[in-house]
């Protein structure tokens, strides 16, 4: 495969993975009244406890401002909880309600289904390539991308 077609794929299946994720997260969340970006909130709270907002968004991968909202809408609509009253709660421990508690375990159970079928075809030495080659290719745009910031 020479460059030429190295990008395409790359671009157009990167492109195409995205959109499909972006797509399961809508369709599935409808039922709920939740988009994509509450989706990784409610996940990562569920997995892993308690957080603070700046915690979530360093594991989710959001900026500051789209968490901010994601995170507001979830706590309007009684998903999660913060322990205090302050205007400034970036540092304060977010946590799931019960109906948010019950609605992430359907997440959860949704995503781990939706890993599952995604992988289907893959052995598990397959799988730990895969991922430490999506990584480095992660880590290496984004030192490329480190360029783009000066």
């Amino acid at each position: 495969m020479d460059f030429s077609e190295r990008f395409s794929a790359f671009t157009v299946l990167i492109a195409n993975i995205n959109r499909s994720i972006r797509r399961i997260k809508s369709e599935e969340m409808a039922e709920f009244n939740l988009k994509s970006p509450h989706v990784s909130c409610l996940y990562y709270l569920r997995r892993l406890g308690a957080m603070s907002a700046k915690e979530l968004g360093d594991i989710c991968g959001e900026d500051k401002a789209a968490l901010s909202r994601s995170l507001d809408h979830l706590e309007r609509e009684g998903y999660i909880e913060c322990s205090s009253s302050a205007r400034k709660r970036y540092k304060t421990p977010l946590a799931l309600t019960e109906c948010g508690a019950e609605v992430a375990d359907r997440l959860v159970r949704k995503i781990d289904g939706a890993i599952s079928l995604a992988g289907e075809g893959m052995d598990e030495e397959e799988r730990e390539v895969f991922y430490r080659c999506l990584s480095l290719v992660n880590d290496n745009l984004e030192r490329l991308c480190t360029k783009y910031d000066k």
